[in-house]
């Protein structure tokens, strides 16, 4: 039994580790000049992962921490379909786009708030810039099942996607009420069918825990009907709210909130129940079927973090594309404008729209391999870290040792010889197991409005 009270203390602010050092790091030191010159120096034997921001919404999901656009015009929707144009040709003038591509995924806002017809001609500019696409290319899409009709998902199948990624996060009416994001379970079940009908090799649901009036039970409810879609792999997020950085989170009632208790139950059922039904855990927040590709990764000691979350498409350079996209290079992290205004008037100065970046220090690379191997495999392989980056592991973290030495005793985390091992309790807090290996956690100690609570 757990004792969930006792690990409430537990419950901090922290990152949820989608880069290292994580975007609150982002600034303008690393200039525009100095991006275009680690994209021009891209090794040509180095696969591309692109990422296209579609950032339009009808109206909000008030528990989403996307960047996002909302609008009804479609006339702002051409127009973005434009510039993105336009991006791509600026951006085939500093990168090699004839490497092979081996990942492809639209992230938004709804992607699929675009027209068939829309979708067809993004798809078809893509190609046209990026032709070499592999044969086992993982193409994703999140879809919102609200907006989804046959001839979509026609276009995508046509147009190589593979994998679909539904946003559900709860079927109990009073929190979708409470969330502003109205959607049966009819409506998501005929969306999952029609991926199925389409050939999607992998359809994903996105789960949401935290989210106002959601209890122990009512949670119990949408993990039995989500099992009825029967879906490849699932993602159960911690609800991250920041309404000093989303002002629609503002709408949400704080006293309706689960407990970090609740959550931390939610969690621990969650976890027991997709287990009991077929399902394995991958990192912090994701589950799939034994089969999937995931598990390969993980018993090679393969499977990599990245903004898109837990892939087996590990070694590429990722390309972010649209607005406020964020890409990753093996030592740099970059993204664009957040603002349209900005956006369109570098791309009309003919630059490509970059707002800020990181460069990767020796430090941040050491300490990126580690925090990304404890999220994604629960462990660690100290003389692998040891023999990539040439240091003794225990002297260069010794700090960081300390402070796992109170995980170590509540019997979270096991320190043996070469290996750091995370228990199946220890999986629900990874996030606080991974703070101590980051250098920049320090200066926002005392800050609270800077990262969501851990639990």
């Amino acid at each position: 039994m757990i004792d969930f009270e006792k690990f409430v203390k537990y419950s901090k602010p922290g990152p949820r580790y989608t880069s290292y050092p994580t975007a609150i790091e982002f600034g303008e030191d690393f200039t525009y000049d100095r991006y275009i010159q680690k994209l021009k120096s891209q090794k040509d034997s180095s696969p591309l992962s692109l990422y296209f921001h579609l950032p339009f919404c009808r109206s909000a999901c008030y528990f989403c921490g996307c960047n996002v656009v909302f609008t009804s015009k479609d006339d702002k929707k051409v127009r973005y379909i434009d510039y993105l144009k336009r991006e791509l040709d600026i951006l085939k003038e500093v990168l090699n786009t004839k490497r092979e591509v081996i990942q492809l995924h639209f992230g938004g806002g709804t992607p699929t708030f675009f027209s068939a017809s829309q979708l067809e001609e993004i798809i078809e500019a893509i190609k046209e810039v990026f032709p070499n696409f592999t044969a086992d290319a993982e193409v994703s899409c999140e879809i919102d099942p609200r907006f989804l009709t046959k001839e979509q998902m026609e276009v995508l199948a046509k147009g190589g996607f593979n994998r679909v990624s539904f946003g559900v996060q709860d079927f109990e009416p009073k929190v979708q009420q409470a969330v502003h994001r109205i959607q049966s379970f009819e409506e998501t079940k005929k969306a999952v069918d029609l991926a199925r009908e389409f050939g999607m090799k992998s359809v994903n649901i996105d789960l949401i825990y935290g989210l106002p009036y959601q209890s122990f039970e009512s949670f119990e409810k949408t993990l039995d009907m989500t099992l009825r879609l029967d879906p490849d792999r699932l993602a159960v997020f911690n609800y991250a709210h920041v309404p000093w950085l989303k002002k629609t989170m503002r709408k949400i009632d704080e006293t309706t909130l689960p407990t970090p208790d609740v959550k931390l139950q939610i969690l621990k059922h969650t976890i027991d129940f997709f287990t009991a039904n077929g399902y394995k855990m991958i990192g912090m927040d994701h589950f799939a079927k034994p089969e999937d590709e995931l598990f390969g990764a993980i018993e090679k000691g393969e499977l990599h973090r990245n903004f898109q979350g837990y892939t087996t498409k590990g070694g590429a350079d990722l390309i972010g594309i649209g607005l406020t996209s964020i890409g990753e290079g093996e030592d740099y992290y970059a993204q664009n404008f957040k603002e349209m205004s900005e956006y369109e008037e570098a791309i009309d100065n003919g630059k490509l729209p970059f707002w800020r970046g990181v460069e990767l220090s020796r430090d941040d690379k050491i300490r990126k391999a580690v925090i990304m191997e404890l999220m994604a495999n629960f462990g660690l392989d100290i003389k692998r870290i040891e023999s990539e980056f040439g240091i003794d592991f225990k002297e260069y973290f010794k700090d960081a040792l300390k402070e796992l030495e109170e995980f170590e005793k509540e019997g979270l985390v096991t320190i043996d010889g070469d290996k750091i091992t995370v228990s199946e309790t220890g999986t629900l807090l990874i996030r606080n197991i991974a703070m101590p290996f980051d250098a920049y956690m320090k200066k926002h100690k005392e800050s609270k409005k800077v990262f969501s609570k851990t639990v």
